[in-house]
């Protein structure tokens, strides 16, 4: 049995300097330190972080209609958006470094290969030396988030193996997507992140009914937003005239293999959630359930997935 370390884990639940990555950046810097210096050996941010999640905004889209304030907000929004590789990368494997910690974040990722502006929610893994371990773009953008993300594929739903034990995540409704969490523990994941947009009581049963199911511990992690955080010269502001001025109220949460919450749910503020996590705890609780051993059934069930990465053209 590999022995790994116990973990401190962060989850910053806070919101970015909204469609602003300069200054958001400053503000993972700021973060990241603050959870360093709380002893964090992992430190976890919200799904689409940088530049932000732009809840509440519709860049203009109905049924057979795009409006040109809509479209020069999502200009913007891409233009401020992650390229991967770029400095907006090196700079967070600085923190990363800096701080000898692993950092998991969610972006908007812009296509640098391809299109230069097909965007993707995605997670991206940094490990204490700097490196950019890898990134996991969602599979399935929700509702209306499919005017402006593109779907990832089965090349990017990594697990890592780390001195703290096997790390992946899945973004949001993901999570709701059981072949999905089932891929996931096929694969050994121990530290099981979800970085989300939800802030319904709804998902902290999530939360809670993942841990049990997979025997992981489950760091949900969400933003705080307000209106008054948004830039007020958007294009198409007047999208959010009846938006609540708090639009996102956070509720992240640490989870451990049964269940039981460990830290949070917190609301209503921007705040760092700390934990240490007992890992021995995991096969505690796998003593009398193992969704990938002895309660698997492999002879009865069967789990494909394709993993190879799609591309605009067969090479």
């Amino acid at each position: 049995m590999v022995s790994y370390k116990n973990p401190v884990i962060a989850a910053v639940q806070a919101a970015p300097v909204l469609f602003d990555l300069e200054k958001s950046l400053e503000k993972v810097k700021a973060y990241t330190k603050k959870a360093a210096d709380k002893g964090a050996d992992i430190v976890v941010f919200p799904e689409s972080f940088l530049p932000a999640y732009p809840r509440g905004l519709n860049f203009g889209a109905v049924i057979g209609s795009r409006t040109d304030a809509g479209r020069k907000d999502f200009a913007r929004y891409a233009k401020q958006s992650v390229a991967v590789p770029s400095r907006a990368t090196e700079i967070l494997g600085d923190i990363a470094k800096e701080h000898q910690i692993y950092l998991i974040i969610g972006v908007t990722e812009r296509d640098a290969e391809w299109s230069d502006t097909t965007l993707y929610c995605t997670v991206l893994f940094f490990a204490p030396d700097g490196k950019l371990l890898g990134k996991h773009r969602k599979i399935k953008p929700t509702a209306s988030e499919r005017l402006i993300w593109g779907e990832g594929d089965g090349s990017t739903l990594p697990v890592f193996d780390t001195p703290f034990g096997k790390i992946g995540a899945l973004i949001c409704w993901e999570n709701y997507m059981p072949l999905a969490r089932a891929y996931m523990y096929t694969k050994g994941v121990q530290l099981y992140f979800a970085p989300t947009a939800d802030a319904r009581d709804s998902w902290q049963a999530t939360m809670r009914h993942i841990a049990m199911e997979g025997r992981c511990f489950v760091i949900g992690v969400n933003q705080y937003v307000t209106k008054s955080m948004y830039p007020n010269d958007l294009a198409s502001y007047d999208e959010l005239e009846t938006a609540p001025e708090e639009m996102c109220a956070g509720g992240s949460v640490i989870v451990d293999p049964l269940g039981n919450i460990i830290a949070g749910p917190v609301w209503g503020e921007e705040e760092i959630l700390v934990a240490e996590l007992d890992l021995d705890k995991i096969t505690e609780a796998k003593y009398d359930f193992d969704p990938v051993g002895h309660y698997a059934r492999n002879d009865i069930f069967q789990l494909y997935v394709n993993e190879k990465r799609q591309t605009p053209r067969a090479d």
